[in-house]
């Protein structure tokens, strides 16, 4: 069991320069910051005479603020149940306009009655404080029961907590958790949720989450280098030099070089909820030797493996040739000289390599080698190979040696490079993901490793990425906006946790979904000409999309499109690297 689960976080109220990037009406819920707490004001009692289905309907508001035990929502209890009520540590998210309406078959006791709770899914939040999209309409019945004063309350009310969207995103503050890919030095973002309020108890929060280890989703995707010993040995606090204290133990025999790391998974982590300086301790000494105090600015840029370099600004593929993105010429090489007749391509996200499908007598061909020189035809081939996607580039000598494709639509392979120097090919195992669509036609790995994008039967579905020592598994896989986002095209990671796909729709072509799948924003539509047929995004780049006119640009949700500087009319297809 982790160490977690015997912890008490509690912060003292921090300085106001503390909270200065802290939004005004956030927080968390996992796990609370109990112990030296003020006293909590006294909640007030429910609007006199309130009906039953008045009753169901503000114990649904009230229930959005979990502090101090749901006192808000207890209130709406009958005695026993205000006493045994011990809702699960997750809760179910629903559209804001939701029903109350009496069940059809009522009690033959006047004094008693049935609600039932009817509403449409956005998702849930698990016991692990991570969103999970959800679709459909759900039911819940309700059981009140009138007291001896007249007034309705709730009885047994069910463990399951139901709160609207909107309710969500005021009590609710989405932090990144980070922990780093399993086998290299790259920070990764898990997106969790804790309760807003107190703001004071924001970092502790936070350092219970990433005590607690990767969500349900990244389990097994992700290292945790502060491991399953660590604990906090007091509270978390802010005090009067505007420095949060964070006391760690159970540490102190990791390496220098995994403490460095550990020092870099929780300043990162705090950076959304504080802007102070953080002190990190390991059993009463400097976590990090000749080292106590830390800010956002003092960790290396981890996440620079996992994002192409400035210097390398894309490629884009028209006419059977592979072109730059930033002067519109042919690359060097026969991929540019129209040597082969490119269908589509991938570069690597260093750089150095490059992969085609190649179209020759009505089927489709993988090549692949090194960029600018010949490329190898390896034994992959297929009526549909989807664009290729790479894995970032281990670290040391050798380079990126694995990239991904759909073989026909069904069938997820990585082609590796042998210790021989030539191609070979290996299924993934995405049975778990197959159950969700028949037909992958677009995948994606993120820039880290550890999840993967894929179109599926026109849904966008992200799923994580587990290795293990002679095979990779597809896990947890996850439909994003199935409501809205249909007849997906296409698909690329703007930044480690976000997204941006294209669809047929005249009216949502372009949007960003983070990925969780919590939101949905649309792009602007000006200048665009649908049907869009390809997008491509990278961290700290315009997004470039691609319709029959040529190539559009937009950095922001909001910003009108704007000709790309090398726009090629009719089929060209944009991508950065990875």
């Amino acid at each position: 069991m982790r160490a977690i689960g015997a912890l008490l976080a509690c912060l003292t109220v921090l300085g106001a320069s503390a909270c200065a990037t802290v939004p005004e009406e956030s927080q968390a819920r996992v796990i609370s910051s109990g112990g030296m707490a003020p006293p909590a004001p006294p909640v007030p009692e429910p609007e006199k005479d309130l009906d039953a289905l008045g009753v169901v309907r503000e114990f649904v508001e009230a229930s959005a603020q979990p502090n101090n035990d749901n006192a808000r929502a207890r209130v709406f209890l009958d005695p026993p149940s205000k006493a045994t009520w011990r809702p699960d540590r997750g809760l179910t998210v629903m559209e804001e306009k939701f029903d109350t309406v009496y069940a059809p078959q009522q009690p033959a006791d006047e004094n008693r009655r049935i609600v039932l709770l009817r509403g449409t899914n956005v998702g849930k939040l698990g016991p692990d404080s991570a969103f999970i999209p959800l679709s459909g309409g759900f039911e819940q019945p309700v059981q009140l029961a009138r007291q001896p004063d007249g007034q309705w309350r709730i009885v047994s009310p069910a463990n399951n907590v139901v709160i609207t969207e909107p309710d969500f995103t005021r009590n609710y503050f989405r932090v990144p958790v980070y922990f780093f890919a399993s086998d290299r030095n790259a920070l990764v973002p898990d997106l969790r949720y804790v309760v807003q309020k107190p703001q004071s108890g924001l970092p502790g929060r936070v350092i219970d989450l990433l005590l607690a280890g990767p969500s349900d989703f990244l389990d097994g995707a992700v290292n945790n280098p502060l491991g399953e010993q660590a604990a906090i040995e007091q509270n978390v606090a802010g005090g009067p030099d505007g420095v949060v204290t964070v006391p760690l133990t159970g540490v102190g025999e990791q390496s220098e070089e995994q403490k460095l790391l550990i020092a870099a998974q929780v300043v990162r982590s705090l950076q959304s909820v504080t802007s102070s300086r953080i002190r990190l301790l390991s059993d009463g000494v400097s976590l990090v030797p000749g080292r106590e105090e830390w800010r956002a600015s003092d960790i290396p840029s981890y996440e620079t493996a996992a994002s192409p370099g400035s210097d390398l600004h894309g490629l884009m593929v028209s006419g059977g040739r592979v072109r730059s993105l930033s002067d519109g010429a042919p690359i060097p090489g026969p991929a540019g000289a129209r040597a082969y007749d490119v269908v589509t391509a991938a570069q690597s996200l260093d750089g150095r390599q490059l992969a085609v499908v190649e179209r020759e007598n009505g089927r489709l061909w993988l090549r692949v080698g090194e960029f600018g020189h010949e490329l190898a035809r390896t034994e992959l081939s297929g009526d549909r190979l989807s664009r290729p996607t790479w894995r970032p580039a281990l670290p040391g000598p050798g380079g990126g040696g694995e990239l991904w494709t759909v073989v026909d639509g069904s069938q997820v392979v990585r082609v590796l490079r042998t210790a021989q120097g030539t191609w070979a090919s290996q299924v993934v195992n995405a049975d778990t993901v197959r159950s969700l669509g028949a037909d992958i036609s677009a995948i994606r790995l993120s820039r880290d490793g550890t999840r993967v994008a894929m179109v599926m039967a026109g849904n966008l579905v992200v799923a994580s990425v587990v290795r293990t020592a002679d095979s990779v598994i597809l896990r947890s896989p996850r439909m994003l906006q199935a409501e809205r986002l249909r007849n997906v095209k296409d698909v690329d990671w703007a930044s480690q946790d976000s997204l941006v796909a294209i669809t047929d729709s005249a009216s949502l072509p372009v949007v960003r979904v983070p990925v969780d799948g919590l939101r949905l924003d649309q792009f602007n539509l000006s200048n665009l000409t649908p049907p869009l047929h390809a997008i491509t995004a990278a961290p700290s780049r315009p997004v470039v999309v691609a319709d029959v006119e040529g190539l559009w640009t937009a950095s922001e949700v909001g910003e009108v499109w704007s000709p790309h500087d090398h726009s090629i009319p009719g089929d060209a297809i944009p991508f950065y690297p990875g």
